[in-house]
């Protein structure tokens, strides 16, 4: 299984960032995948779930913010985020489930003036 995430960078209070998130080694169309964020001394957490149907759930503190999606012809997962906070600001984890929970390496989103 390997999960390649991308798209994180530096972006001012009120701006937008799309996470990508490539899949390989997995039936990607029949799996939910998950983003989940880790801030500096904070526990990881889930930000958002999306089912290999299309059913999407986001965390209270990101929704109408954030969307997640994905492409199963592309084998891609996504997470649009608009209006970011600088708590926002953490590494953005890709991740699936499988008997044991996948990881991809991170991307990491700053929200900063």
């Amino acid at each position: 299984v390997q999960l390649q995430a991308s798209g994180g960078g530096l972006v001012q209070p009120g701006g937008s960032l799309r996470l990508s998130c490539k899949a390989s080694g997995i039936n990607f169309g029949l799996n939910t995948m998950d983003w989940y964020r880790q801030a500096p001394g904070k526990q990881r957490e889930l930000v958002a779930s999306i089912s290999g149907g299309g059913n999407a759930d986001v965390d209270d503190s990101v929704k109408g913010r954030f969307t997640i999606s994905r492409d199963n012809v592309r084998r891609t997962l996504y997470l649009q985020m608009n209006s970011l906070k600088p708590e926002d600001s953490a590494i953005y984890y890709c991740s699936v489930a499988l008997g044991r929970r996948y990881w991809g390496q991170g991307t990491q989103v700053t929200v900063s003036s």
